[in-house]
């Protein structure tokens, strides 16, 4: 599902990425592991082709993200991989609903079977009393499994996690965690977690350590 070759990235004289490579199969849930500025957050971005690698090339089911110009790739973004974030970016003018639907909406699907397909999302993580509900009404939970729910509406073929459960309370990341890998029984979706979280680590079916910008063995 997801193959990485040769990566390189560098910020400014700063090296981050030192020649990494790693091949996850469809339906795993890997973790990346690592020390603050190891370049955990940077891989996960380059693999989500939010930021381009200095050398190296990635491929998602198949297809080659270096070969594609910006629109194409915003378009494959937007259809194939689903972003999960510590800081759940939704958007507070927006109710729980909306902000679910807005990359259905980016990729041209219709109101209403956006919103459909939105409330069903809503149904299955028990929040639907909760649909006409802006951010500011939400528990830190409650939001977080809302930008789970958006990462989700296009049914895309990769979930990427960067440190999800890093502003939740224990009970609220377990419920995360365990949210994971529900998804993944039921819809064999692929899923790239960062994480400091030891007891995620442990769930997973692997668990890669990036260390002065390499992967170390994997677990």
């Amino acid at each position: 599902m997801i193959e990485a070759r040769g990566i390189y990235k560098s910020f400014g004289n700063v090296d981050v990425i030192k020649g990494i490579d790693l091949h996850i199969d469809k339906g795993e849930i890997v973790t990346i592991m690592g020390a603050s500025g190891a370049g955990k957050s940077t891989l996960l971005q380059i693999i989500g082709t939010l930021e381009k690698a200095d050398k190296g090339e990635v491929f998602i089911n198949g297809q080659n993200v270096n070969k594609l110009n910006q629109k194409n790739l915003a378009a494959f973004r937007n259809k194939n991989i689903g972003f999960v974030f510590q800081f759940h970016h939704l958007l507070p003018e927006f109710t729980a609903l909306e902000n679910i639907c807005i990359p259905a909406y980016i990729a041209g699907v219709s109101k209403k079977e956006a919103n459909d397909k939105a409330m069903q999302l809503l149904d299955y993580l028990k929040l639907t009393e909760r649909a006409s509900h802006k951010p500011s009404m939400l528990s830190g939970g409650e939001q977080q499994r809302i930008a789970v729910a958006r990462a989700l509406i296009n049914n895309p073929a990769v979930i990427l996690a960067d440190e999800p459960s890093g502003n939740l309370d224990s009970l609220n990341a377990k419920e995360l965690h365990e949210l994971f890998f529900k998804l993944r029984e039921q819809t064999g979706q692929t899923f790239v977690i960062v994480t400091h979280n030891p007891d995620l680590a442990k769930m997973a079916d692997r668990t890669l350590t990036i260390k002065d910008g390499k992967i170390g063995i994997d677990i």
